[in-house]
This record gives C-alpha cells, structure tokens and sequence, in this order.
C-alpha cells in the first residue's frame, strides 16, 4: 500500500517536472522569436533597414531547411551567402546539369521572398551594400530608400560606368537575378504586377517582361517607363538578356567563345558574324530586333552613349540628356557624329559610329531617317522583301524612279553617305569577299580605298561575276552625281565651288545627274589640284570604258543603244565603239554627245587602250619622259611618225586618229580650246552641220585672216598636219586633190595606189606655191594657211616691193648718184653698164637664196623628218 501511494507521489511529481520543462522551452521560444531584428545602416544615407530572418538571408530552418542540408551543408546562413548558393543550384537544375535532389518549390517560394524584400533597400543587400557604400557616397548621396524604395540601386544603375570593379560586381548579381525574375527589382515589380496579372498571367515565370514586351500597347504608362529603364540597364551584356542569351548560346560559342562578355562586346561580335553561313537563324532574328530597339531609341544604345560622350560635347556641341529630350537634336547629333567622324577624338566613338553605319547599310530598320521615310513606299514596292542583307535598300534603289521625292531624297542621302567605305556597300562587300581578300588584302579600309582598288581589278579575268555586276553597278550609280563619288567629291570639293557653283542644285536630296562631272571635264584645264585632276581623268576612264557612266550620254543615246547595240555588252568601250560605227543613223543629240566624248579621248591615250597598247614601246623609246594629258604623248608620238623604227601598227592607229582631227574640228584639241570664240562668230552655221566633213576647218581656213592670233596658229598647225599626211578625198583637203594629181609626182607614194608618204605632198605643194606655179584658189589658201607666219607674208603683201624700191631711191639720193636707178614715180629700176651686170647677178643670188629659204621655211626641210603639232590627246 505504502509502495503504491510512493509511486503514484514520483510519477505526478514526473509529470509536474516534464510541464515544468515544456513551459520552460516555450517560454525561451517565444523569447527568441520576438528577440530586436537586426538593422543594417551599412550606408547611412540610403536610410536604415531591416535584415530578412535577423540575418540577412533566406531561413535555413525554414522551407529551404531540407535543401540547405543537401547542396549547401556548408555555407553558414547569412548576408546573402544561403541564397546565393540555392540560387546557383536552381539554375543548374534547369540546365539540367544537377544530379540527385532538386530544390523543391516551397524553397524557390522562400527565396523569392527573401530577393523580393531585398530589393527595396540596398542596406538590406548586404554584399551589394558594402561594396557600394563609397560609390553611394560618392554618385548618390541624395538617394535615400526610407522615402522611395528602391532608388539607391536605381541611381547606382544610371551610373554603372563610373562605378568601381567591386561594386559593378555585385550590382551585376542583382541584375542577373531580375534577369531571371522580374519582381527582384522593386520599381519593375511594384509598377508592373497589375499588367502582367491582367495581360500575362498564363505565360512561364521568366517570360513575363517579354510578354509584355510583346503587348506593350496595353501596358500601362507606368510599367512601360520601368520596362524601358530595364532594358537601357540590361542592354550592354548578354547573360542579362534571358531570351537574347538562349538563343545565341550556340552562336556565341562558336563564334565569340573568347569574347569577355559586358560593354555590348558579345553582341557587337555576334553582330560582325551574323552573315556567315552557319549563323543560326534564330539568334540572327533575335539579334537583329535587340538592335532595331536600340537603333529606335538611342537611350538603348549604351556603347555608343560611353563611347561618344565627350564628342558629342566636344565636337557636337550637345549632351546626352539634351538628345534624350529632343528627338531632333538627336537627329542632328548622330548625323553630326556621322559626318564629322574622321575629326572624332575618341577612337573608340569612331569604331561605334562606323558599325552603326555599317548596321544602317546592311538593313533598313537600321537607318531611322530612311525607314521612316520610306514607310509608305516600302509597303508600296517591298512589302514581300525581308528586312536584312540589304534585300530591302535594293529593292528601294531598283524602284528608285518611281519613289516618293521624301523617300528617294532619303535614299540619295543614305547613298552619299554610305560611299566612304566598303564595308557600307554590303552587296558589294559580299559578291567581293574573295576578291578583297584576294586583290586588295594590303589596301586600308575607308576612303573609298577598297572601292577604288575593285574598281581597278575590273577586267582581271579571276574577278567573279557576280563581283563584277556589283563593281560595275556601283560605277553606274556614282557616275549619275558626283556626290556618291566619294573620293572625287572630296579631292574636287574647292574645285567645284569655284569652277561650277552653279552647276547643281543646293536643295536637299535633288541630285545633279551629270552636270558637275561634264563641268569638271570641260574646264579640267583649269583644275589646279592635282588629286582633283586624277579624279577626274579617273571618271573619264569609267566613261570611255562603260557609255551608262556617262549619265548624260546614256540618257541621249538611250533609244540609238536599244536600235544598234542592245546585243553588245557593257563595258571596255564596247557600246561607244558600237554607237561610232553606226554614227550616221545616231539621232542628232546621240550623235553629239559620242562625238564630244570621242574628243574628250584625244586629250589623253590613256583614255584610248587601244592606241595605248599598240603605242606601248614607241613611248617608251620616244616618249618616255612626257607627261600624260594634254596631248602631250599623241604630239610626241607624232612628231616622231616618221623615224625608220616606228612601228607600222602605231602608225596606222595614229594615222586613224589624225583622220578623226582632219574632219571635225573637236577633236583637234589645239583648235577646239583656242578656237571657241572664232568659232562661234565666223563659224555657228557650220557648227550645226558637223558630220565629219570638216565644215567648220574650211570655215575657219575661209575667215583665217580674221582669226585670233593664237587661233591663226592652231588652225596653221593642224592644216600643215593635214597636207603633210595627206590622203585624197580627206574632207579637209579635198581642195588640193586635181593639184596633187597635177602637180606631185607618182614617186611621192610609196607604191602603186598607195596612200602618199608623210611629208612628200607637203613638199610638193609648197615647192609648187614658191616657184608661183597655179594652184586651186582653195588650195593655195589652204597651203598658205600651213605656211608659217613670216613666210605667209611674202604672198600676203606684194606692197612690200615697192616699198623696197622706195628705200632704194632714199639711199641713191644720199649717195648723189646722177645716174637714175630708181624711177619712184614708175616704181621702177633703171640700171646700166656694170651696175646693170652687178645688179642683175645680185638679184639672181638674192632670188635664189630667198626661193631655197622660203621652201624650206614652207615644207621644214631643216627637219625632214620631225613633224611640229600641238594637239589633243588620243
């Protein structure tokens, strides 16, 4: 009984210690649950927070207990370092790269309420706190999270280029974590829950931004202002941009594996390698739509803003936050930019504004002006075009006539400023890709350098087709306004204020044709600038090489290449040399135009490669040290005809020429400059009727005595050419052809029926004048025109014998001779006994030496064989 009632007193006593012991622990329980939380005040000026869990981090007793134990056994909980390490571990999982337990969605819950309320305050960001603190007091002391959360982050985003290495860091983890989750930034979360609730609520956690992205035109005001500063904070490295990063995973492995990503470098490359072959084509069209963003608003562009900063101050006279505030001042400050590049600073901004037009070159949604001012004609022309690859530019430029004047005014100036450089011709650039590789390897970018370098490769046989199309194409465009020739627009800039103001019009987008370039030809005598003097010799080459490099001529001659050369394919002369043997049946301005054209190669045999080819060893054995242009190597050519070593097919090419200058005046370059005003006073009827029959020659040989003196010697020269190589039937001689035959000898033509030798009917009718023999009165003037100027004056002024008499008779009176020499009244001369005898010997010495002088001086016999001519070039 008594051991019964001592183990009931134990056990109550038991039971009463066990209570005991439980109200104990709840009592020290609920003491640690209610203990002070932790404040962080690591920044001070951001504003006092409270540490998630007292520590700083996601519980590790909590949802993430089990997990904790499983991946991070390790990690002690606190500042961020649990959350880190599950965060790591779930995105390995969906990778799927984790083997074994995966972390289960209550922890995923539970860490994304710790990032959530993390991201208010920037002291409740520890890491992120203390690698920051200087920058905050430094950039952003006025930001304070107490009164709008979130804005410490916000500022110290806006200021990321200034930031140090320690703090970028951590700021780039934050934003890494937004990437993934848009409710980790606090401003994004709060302005845009309601929108992704309403328009997105179906779509994948990560996917949200992007949804609404795509229905931004139902997203309120709000969130579309904190979207916009997202993708401006985000832009400039890839592992930010979720959808950009997937896509482009494969591509940036293979083509920019080595490629540090930050600062726009991994999409700048995966830009640079977007038309190879194996580029996918999901990253390309991911790629190209984060650029058309960019290129849309410029707040996106975040490596050109770093980049061209201080230029756009400097150099541009504006700053970034006034182009974010006026559209057209940033307008004004990338065409700025654009223009003035090569007086740049920053070699850093240079490279960002050449990709940029580059990128424009390359697609249309890249060029803002053009886009938005083609819209309409897009639809018109285009609408089935993808954008990409210049598909849609091309197509523009090949429906260039039937344009909107807003949109084709846009073209044009896309054009001229695309004519710099190679790599903003893009189809060129890529019909060319071997060739430059090949032919211009060592040649520098810009400049037009590589262009120029295509250009000269032209009629190399490994030139590809499809290059070739594309060179010539180019040359094509930029003969119809010498603005797209960018390397002659910019050597000949002054030479085209001062010797063609007026030949263009000054208003935007009108483009001048031909007018310019025919203007630098017709005054390129007066070119003092040598680089201007090369482009111009260089455009004249496209001309005689390509007819529709001539605008004006391929525009007169248009229906004449359609009737008798439409089989006959451009390029190395082909056409013009099809046109000239048809000239007869050309229209009447076709005709003028090749005409003109063929004159403008007789300047210069470089521009006759024929001539040049066949003339190639007799320059450099007679003309080797002469200058091209100006006629200089034709006179030098000529003049040396008649050397034993001349080669015949030189002789006959050259033959051909001067039959070319013997029956239209034009050609002949001496006579054409220096014959103008002649020409257009005694000579404008025969002007109209030029078809090669020297009608305007015999009318200048007709008026000669009234002639300029400087025109008196071209037209001595040429007519003394024509005579010296004479050739029956030749328009301009035709007058001498019955003297010939009368009056010069068989044996003056090398054989039976043959053409005369040079020189010998020259000689013959110069011999017949001085021995007073009859001559054609048309002849006689022709011979007296070649005649030089002091040997013309003995036929021209038969009063010099009497005032020869009258001098006489002055010296006889001096002299008190009785006897009468000299009758002044009779103008005669009496003589007797030895006088008479010592007269009449002297006058047989005098009459004798002056015949043999005169006909030297007439035929220069002192040089038999070197012929004097003043000409234009072949």
């Amino acid at each position: 009984m008594r051991a019964t009632l001592l183990a009931l007193v134990l056990g109550a006593l038991l039971i009463l210690a066990s209570a005991d012991g439980n109200a104990a622990a709840e009592t020290a329980a609920v003491k640690k649950e209610v203990a002070p939380p932790k404040i962080s005040n690591i920044i001070p000026s951001a504003g006092n927070a409270e540490l998630y869990s007292g520590i700083g981090d996601v519980s590790a007793t909590g949802d993430c207990a089990g997990d904790a134990k499983a991946a991070c056994k390790d990690v002690i909980a606190g500042e961020g370092r649990l959350a880190n390490c599950l965060t790591k571990r779930i995105r390995a999982q969906r990778q799927g790269n984790v083997v074994g337990r995966k972390v289960v969605d209550k922890c995923v819950e539970a860490l994304a309420a710790f990032k959530i309320d993390r991201s208010k305050k920037i002291n409740k960001d520890v890491p992120l706190a203390k690698a920051c603190k200087d920058d905050v007091d430094k950039l952003c002391k006025e930001a304070n999270d107490d009164k709008a959360p979130g804005s410490v982050i916000s500022c110290l985003m806006d200021k990321k280029p200034k930031l140090t290495a320690g703090c970028n860091a951590e700021l780039f983890r934050t934003q890494q974590e937004v990437a993934e989750d848009y409710r980790f930034d606090y401003k994004l979360y709060t302005a845009c829950k309601d929108d992704v609730s309403n328009l997105c609520k179906d779509v994948e956690q990560g996917e949200e931004l992007e949804c609404l992205a795509q229905k931004r035109i139902h997203v309120s005001w709000e969130c579309q202002n904190q979207m916009f500063r997202n993708e401006k904070e985000t832009s400039d490295d890839i592992r930010l941009s979720t959808r950009l990063f997937k896509k482009c995973l494969t591509d940036q492995q293979k083509f920019c594996k080595d490629v540090e990503p930050g600062h726009m470098r991994v999409q700048e490359c995966l830009e640079d390698n977007i038309e190879e072959a194996d580029f996918s084509a999901e990253c390309k069209t991911e790629l190209e739509d984060m650029i058309a963003k960019r290129v849309a608003d410029f707040r996106l562009d975040t490596a050109l803003r770093e980049a061209c900063e201080s230029d756009l101050k400097d150099t541009c006279g504006t700053t970034l936050k006034e182009m974010d505030e006026d559209d057209n001042l940033k307008k004004s400050a990338l065409n700025c930019l654009q223009s003035l590049r090569e007086e740049l600073k920053s070699d850093k901004c240079k490279a960002e504004i050449h990709r940029r037009m580059a990128r424009a070159a390359r697609d249309i949604r890249f060029d803002e002006v053009l886009a938005s001012a083609c819209t309409d004609d897009r639809n018109r022309f285009c609408s089935e075009v993808q954008p990409g690859s210049a598909r849609v530019i091309r197509c523009l430029q090949d429906n260039r006539n039937s344009l909107d004047q807003k949109c084709a005014a846009a073209l044009f100036d896309h054009e001229v400023k695309m004519a710099e450089d190679i790599d903003f011709k893009f189809p060129m650039k890529r019909a060319c890709a071997w060739e430059i590789s090949s032919f211009c390897k060592n040649v520098p970018h810009g400049h037009a350098r590589i262009v120029r370098c295509l250009e000269d490769q032209i009629d190399n046989t490994d030139m590809s087709k499809e290059c070739k199309d594309e060179v010539m194409k180019d040359m094509n465009r930029m003969a119809q306004d010498y603005r797209l020739n960018w390397r002659l627009n910019h050597a000949c800039e002054a030479e085209i204020q001062k010797l063609c103001p007026n030949a263009c019009s000054n208003t935007p987008g009108v483009t001048c044709g031909g007018l310019v370039l025919q203007c630098l030809q017709d005054k390129q005598d007066n070119i003092t600038n040598s680089a201007c003097q090369d482009e111009v010799f260089y455009y004249e080459l496209m001309e005689v090489t390509d007819f529709r490099n001539d605008v004006i001529l391929a525009e007169a001659c248009r229906n004449d290449v359609e009737s008798y050369c439409k089989d006959v394919e451009p390029g190395e002369g082909r056409v013009h040399q099809c046109l000239r043997y048809n000239k007869e049946k050309l229209s009447e301005q076709c005709r003028n135009e090749e005409m003109k054209l063929a004159a403008l190669e007789y300047r210069d045999i470089r521009l006759r490669p024929k001539l040049n080819k066949l003339c190639s060893e007799e320059k450099a054995v007679y003309c080797k040290d002469v200058k091209p242009g100006k006629a200089r190597v034709i006179k030098c050519l000529m003049e040396n005809m008649a050397q034993p070593n001349f080669g015949e097919e030189c002789k006959e090419e050259l033959q051909k020429r001067e039959d070319m200058m013997k029956s239209d005046y034009r050609y002949d370059i001496g006579v054409f400059t220096n014959c103008e005003t002649d020409v257009d006073t005694y000579c404008k009827e025969a002007k109209t009727k030029l078809r090669g029959n020297a009608t305007v020659l015999k009318c200048l040989v007709e008026n000669f005595k009234s002639l300029a003196e400087q025109c008196q010697t071209e037209m001595s020269r040429a007519v003394r050419l024509a005579l010296w190589d004479y050739k029956p039937g030749a328009a301009l001689t035709t007058a001498c052809d019955a003297d010939v035959e009368a009056q010069c000898p068989r044996g003056s033509r090398s054989r039976s029926g043959a053409v005369f030798t040079i020189g010998a009917v020259g000689r013959c009718l110069s011999k017949t004048l001085v021995e007073g023999k009859r001559l054609d009165s048309k002849c006689r003037a022709l011979v007296l025109v070649a005649a030089p100027k002091d040997a013309r004056v003995y036929f021209d002024h038969p009063e010099s014998t009497s005032a020869l008499i009258q001098k006489i008779a002055q010296v006889q009176q001096a002299a008190g001779f009785e006897s009468v020499l000299v009758d002044t009244d009779s103008s005669t001369v009496t003589v007797t006994g030895w006088v008479a005898l010592a007269c009449i010997i002297s006058l047989i010495i005098v009459f004798i030496g002056g015949a043999v002088m005169l006909y030297k001086r007439l035929v220069g016999a002192e040089k038999p064989h070197t012929l004097h001519i003043k000409s234009g070039d072949a």
